[in-house]
């Protein structure tokens, strides 16, 4: 009994962790950009560990990167560089929302 009721709480976290980290909204001078878990991990069919760690840490030890940084491949950049992914460089609306930053 105790073994059946800790499988099934170990299947209830890994269904929890496909979907990820939900909506992540930074704050940005050029508008705000709101990714999300959703579409990169149901939609794009990607695995938590094709980003993390490899591409980004997490939110409180990511570095800072600029547009000329994720043009040159780095953070976002890495899959939006027009081939696997839109490119992140004249696509500004796709990523960052009208409503400018404060």
């Amino acid at each position: 009994m105790i073994i059946a009721a800790i499988l099934i709480l170990l299947s209830g976290g890994v269904a929890f962790a496909v979907v990820g980290g939900g909506d992540l909204t930074m704050k940005n001078d050029g508008g705000n950009v709101v990714l999300s878990h959703d579409a990169h991990v149901r939609s794009a069919s990607l695995q938590c560990q094709e980003c993390h760690t490899k591409i980004y840490l997490n939110t409180k030890k990511h570095a800072t990167v600029v547009m000329a940084d994720m043009e040159k491949g780095k953070s976002c950049g890495t899959c939006h560089d027009g081939t696997a992914a839109f490119a992140v460089k004249d696509n500004c609306e796709k990523c960052h929302t009208q409503d400018k930053a404060k």
